[in-house]
């Protein structure tokens, strides 16, 4: 029973050490500028504003700003732009997609008797893709530094020699899943290394040997990465608003999320030096995230005066229930004597790893805004989130331990600042805004702080109306290729670029 219960703990905790990282909690945590054109036209800066359908993410208070029921429908054009230097040697790739952004309807009921001082009662429901996870990056130069081959040495020091060869009969399919279930994702790595002919044994007549060295020669190698990732986390949310003496306005939403999330990434490395008895290393890994999640959102605003609009909100941590699986790949070039030998280690296995929990943190917002009666507005967002509160859960796992100690010490709280202004003429309303967002980082390195602009205009035809708006944000960051063996990092330069096109009825 006890050798049982221990073999359980060590798939549960190493099986997840290739799936869940600070990278993939901030993935899941970090906020993205996503719905109606007028919405991201100001850069979002809406929580005194409220009056759209996206405000209400911001302020749930916003819908009984409303004055009638209306619809509206978003599509948006997302492209991300990703400048990559590695070893002096500069890469460029993009990818570009079409998605139905924002979709959602609020329906008002007006206190018309006078006898109330609830004035104005509102209902939402909206749905957005509130991230977009489509991209593609390209990293390619000479690696003076490391091979892959330290990534299966470290996982593959102190793994028997033995857990690691075929037993007549036996395929790697069937050891790679046997590895899987008792011991975990490093001895399947070690396994991976040692039969494509990457990593050897220091002792290969003892089955017992727990040190490897490495069949890449010594030198310089010439390594291309590629990252492609799609799919999104949808946000349907259920929203709940009332006027109070046509001065106060109270909200609040539930809101579920949806994660469909799959990212792939091939290493391609080959030697410089000819006498390397390995020529070249494809390593591939394809992973998906699928999940669900919950949080809810509470907001108030209160009209001073004509000219003065103040708010105040909270958005809840969001809790997921998460699910990952991963397939991977090892093909080698070697050279035996005169001859050149391909091997392909391909387990037709899927790993499941066990379900798990993630924990963002919330979010605090306070706002102000100037309305210039039916000429216009400016608005002011400020909002503070902590992202050294996200955390991995059951926390009484060694790895998920580990993984929030690391967020605890790598990761730190963030101000955000979003400012947006409109000027109407007549029927036409010119629109812009600036968006300011602090790196989730303490060292602003790994991801830099990101800055943004927005552009739009929108025209009221009565009972429709039609809204375009362009937003674009930028940041630095710097990519590492794996977590453990090579760790080198590339510098790379963010631009995501989104035009949006709205349409809105009034009912």
């Amino acid at each position: 029973m006890k050798r049982i219960i221990t073999t359980i703990f060590a798939v549960f905790s190493l099986s997840l050490m290739n799936a869940q990282e600070i990278t993939d909690a901030l993935r899941f945590s970090m906020d993205k500028l996503n719905g109606t054109a007028r919405f991201r036209a100001m850069s979002g800066a809406f929580g005194a504003v409220g009056g759209d359908l996206s405000a209400i993410n911001v302020n749930p208070a916003g819908s009984a700003i409303f004055s009638a029921s209306q619809g509206t429908l978003s599509l948006a054009n997302y492209n991300v732009d990703n400048d990559a230097n590695f070893f002096g040697n500069s890469t460029n790739e993009s990818e570009n997609t079409f998605d139905l952004n924002q979709l959602g309807t609020v329906f008002v009921f007006n206190e018309k008797s006078g006898r109330s001082e609830w004035t104005r009662l509102a209902f939402a429901i909206n749905y957005e893709n509130a991230s977009n996870f489509d991209d593609n990056i390209f990293i390619a130069g000479t690696n003076t530094n490391n091979s892959i081959d330290n990534y299966f040495l470290n996982f593959a020091e102190g793994v028997p020699l033995d857990l690691l060869t075929l037993r007549d009969g036996e395929i790697i399919d069937e050891l790679y899943r046997f590895l899987g279930e008792n011991e975990g994702f490093g001895a399947q790595q070690a396994l991976l290394g040692f039969q494509s002919f990457v990593i050897d044994p220091l002792n290969p007549d003892d089955p017992n040997n727990t040190s490897y060295f490495s069949n890449v020669g010594n030198g310089p190698v010439e390594q291309e990465y590629s990252f492609v990732s799609d799919g999104y986390n949808g946000k349907f949310t259920l929203n709940f608003a009332a006027e109070y003496q046509k001065k106060l306005y109270f909200g609040v939403n539930l809101n579920i999320h949806s994660i469909d999330y799959t990212q792939s990434t091939f290493l391609f490395e080959t030697a410089q030096n000819p006498d390397s008895f390995i020529n070249a290393i494809a390593f591939q890994n394809t992973l998906r995230t699928d999940g669900e999640g919950f949080s809810f959102n509470l907001g108030t605003i209160y009209k001073a005066n004509d000219f003065i609009r103040l708010g105040v909100s909270y958005e809840s941590p969001t809790w997921y229930d998460l699910r990952d699986r991963l397939v991977q790949s090892v093909r080698t070039l070697r050279t035996e004597g005169d001859t050149q030998i391909t091997e392909n280690v391909s387990p037709d296995i899927v790993n499941f790893f066990p379900d798990y929990r993630l924990k963002t943190p919330g979010k605090l917002t306070g706002s102000l805004a100037l309305i210039f009666g039916e000429q216009g507005l400016i608005s002011l967002d400020y909002s503070y989130k902590d992202y050294s509160e996200t955390e991995f859960r059951p926390k009484n796992d060694a790895f998920f331990s580990a993984q929030n100690r690391a967020i605890d010490d790598l990761l730190t709280d963030t101000s955000e600042f979003r400012l947006g202004g409109e000027y109407r003429i007549e029927n036409l309303s010119l629109r812009a805004g600036y968006r300011f967002e602090d790196s989730p980082y303490k060292d602003g390195e790994t991801l830099g702080d990101l800055n943004a602009y927005s552009l739009g205009a929108g025209y009221n035809f009565g009972l429709f109306r039609i809204d375009l708006a362009f937003d674009q944000s930028s940041r630095d960051a710097k990519r590492q290729l794996f977590s453990t063996g090579l760790t080198d990092s590339a510098k790379m330069d963010i631009t995501n670029t989104n035009v949006i096109l709205s349409l809105g009825m009034n009912f």
